[in-house]
C-alpha cells in the first residue's frame, strides 16, 4: 500500500486489499498500556510502600512447611489488614521471586539436637539464638529482634532490632563474638530460619571452628532458653509499653537488655543477675578465656589491658597477664566509656 500511495486514495487501497482502514491508521503505543503500576498499599488507613508488604511476604513464606500461592497469600494479607487484591500480590510475588516452584537447597548434612536439656558448665560453652517480631505501634509495623544468649549465665551477649534479619546479619554477629570472646569449640544452637541454614552462615561457622547444631522442625521446646528469653521481654515489657517509633522502640530495648543482664535477679541463677552468674562461671571455670579484643564501647586496645594487668601488685589475683575474663558493658557503661576502678571488681582470674 505505500507503494502505491501516492498513485491512488487510501481507501481505495483498503478496498482492493481487504485492510480496514483502522488497521491501517494504527500506531503501536510506546510502553505498556493502562495505569501504572501502584508503588503503595493502603494498610488500616495508611499507605505503606510496596517493599513492606514484600517483607511481609517473605515473613510468612519463612515459617515452617508453608508453601502458600498468590490466591492464600492475598488472604493472609487481608487478614492483617492489607487492603490488596490478588492481582497484585500475583505481580509482587513474581518480581521479587516468591511464587511456588522456589526451593530452599542446602549442602551438607545438618547436625541436630540430641538432648532438649543443656548442661552448661562455663561461659561460652553453650550459646542459643532465636528471632522474634516486635510491634511498633507508632508505625504501624513489625520489626524483628535477633538476640544471642550464652545458657550458662542466661547472659544477652548481642542483640540486633531492624527491619529484617538476613544471613548478612547473623554473620556479622558471630564475627563480633568470635573477636569479643573466641568461638572456637563454643556449640551454637538454633532453630531451622533460612537466616540459619543458609550455606554461608554454615561455612563461617565451619570456618570460625564452631560446632552448630539444629532443632528439629516445629519443636520450639529444644530451644527453651532463647524462647525463655523472649517470653519474659514480652511479659515485662512489650505487653507494658506502646512504642511511638523504630527508634522509640529500640531505645526501651536497649534499657531492657541493660536491666536484664545487669540488674534483674534471675530465679533459675540461685536469685542472681546473668552478669554476676557470668563473673561467677569464669573465676570458677578451669578454662583460660584469653582477652583477644578491646573492651566493649571503648577504643582502647587489649595490649593496653594485659599492660594494666601486669602493672598490679601480685596480691591483686591476676598472676597470669591477659587470662581474664570481662562483661558485657552495654547502655549507659558504653556511653560513658570503660573506667578501670569500676570495672576491677568484675575481672576475675581463671581458675579460682
Amino acid at each position: 500500500m505505500k507503494q502505491f500511495q501516492s498513485q491512488a486514495k487510501v481507501r481505495d487501497l483498503c478496498e482492493w486489499t481487504d485492510v480496514p482502514r483502522s488497521s491501517h491508521y494504527y500506531k503501536a503505543h510506546p510502553g505498556p498500556r493502562g495505569m501504572k503500576p501502584t508503588t503503595h498499599t493502603l494498610r488500616k488507613d495508611q499507605l505503606l510502600p510496596n517493599e513492606l508488604v514484600v517483607e511481609e511476604m517473605r515473613s510468612i513464606l519463612g515459617q515452617d512447611y508453608c508453601v502458600y500461592g498468590y490466591h492464600i497469600m492475598t488472604d493472609a494479607l487481608n487478614v492483617l489488614g492489607y487492603l490488596i487484591n490478588d492481582k497484585k500480590v500475583y505481580r509482587l510475588m513474581k518480581e521479587n521471586h516468591l511464587l511456588l516452584g522456589k526451593i530452599i537447597r542446602t549442602s551438607g548434612k545438618r547436625t541436630w539436637v540430641k538432648f532438649r536439656r543443656i548442661n552448661a558448665s562455663r561461659p561460652m560453652e553453650y550459646i542459643c539464638l532465636d528471632i522474634t517480631y516486635i510491634w511498633v505501634q507508632g508505625e504501624n509495623r513489625w520489626y524483628y529482634q535477633l538476640a544471642i544468649m550464652d545458657v550458662y549465665s542466661r547472659m544477652i551477649l548481642c542483640w540486633i532490632f531492624q527491619k529484617s534479619v538476613r544471613q548478612n546479619d547473623v554473620i556479622a554477629l558471630m564475627r563480633h563474638l568470635d573477636l569479643k570472646f573466641g568461638l572456637k569449640g563454643v556449640m551454637i544452637r538454633n532453630d531451622n530460619g533460612s537466616q540459619f541454614i543458609a550455606n554461608r552462615v554454615r561455612q563461617t561457622l565451619e570456618a570460625l571452628e564452631a560446632n552448630q547444631e539444629f532443632t528439629h522442625v516445629a519443636t520450639p521446646e529444644e530451644n527453651a532458653y532463647i524462647e525463655s528469653f523472649h517470653s519474659i521481654q514480652e511479659r515485662e515489657l512489650l505487653d507494658r509499653f506502646e512504642f511511638s517509633s523504630y527508634y522509640d522502640a529500640r531505645q526501651h530495648i536497649e534499657k531492657y537488655m541493660h536491666w536484664y543482664n545487669h540488674i534483674r535477679i534471675h530465679g533459675k541463677l540461685n536469685k542472681k543477675t546473668p552478669a554476676e552468674k557470668w563473673a561467677q562461671g569464669w573465676a570458677c571455670s578451669p578454662v583460660k578465656q584469653p582477652f583477644k579484643a578491646a573492651w566493649p564501647g571503648s577504643s582502647r586496645p587489649a595490649d593496653a589491658f594485659e599492660k594494666y594487668i601486669r602493672n598490679q601488685p601480685h596480691d591483686s589475683g591476676l598472676d597470669e597477664p591477659g587470662q581474664v575474663a570481662y562483661l558485657c558493658l552495654t547502655g549507659e557503661q558504653a556511653e560513658r566509656g570503660f573506667n578501670l576502678n569500676r570495672f576491677e571488681k568484675s575481672v576475675q582470674k581463671i581458675g579460682g
